[in-house]
């Protein structure tokens, strides 16, 4: 006898959210100068996301740009 595995998988991933849920609201109590650190460190991780990207840009174009032929010299 086959069983459709959706219905089996769906019910299995809605009983392991439920308790995710069962705790309800916050429980932390974090002040607003906790969440002022946390928005600092974020504006430095976004802040040195920019140059990082430029810098991969810029590794990228000098890997796919033809290079010059370096003259060759004649020896007498």
């Amino acid at each position: 006898m086959k069983k459709p595995i959706a219905p089996l998988a769906a019910l299995t991933l809605l009983a392991q959210t439920a308790n995710a849920f069962a705790s309800g609201g916050r429980s932390d109590h974090s002040g607003f100068v906790v969440w002022v650190f946390l928005g600092f460190c974020g504006l430095i991780v976004a802040a040195q996301l920019i140059p990082a990207l430029l810098v991969m840009l810029g590794l990228v174009k000098s890997a796919t740009e033809k290079q010059p032929e370096l003259a060759k010299e004649k020896v007498h």
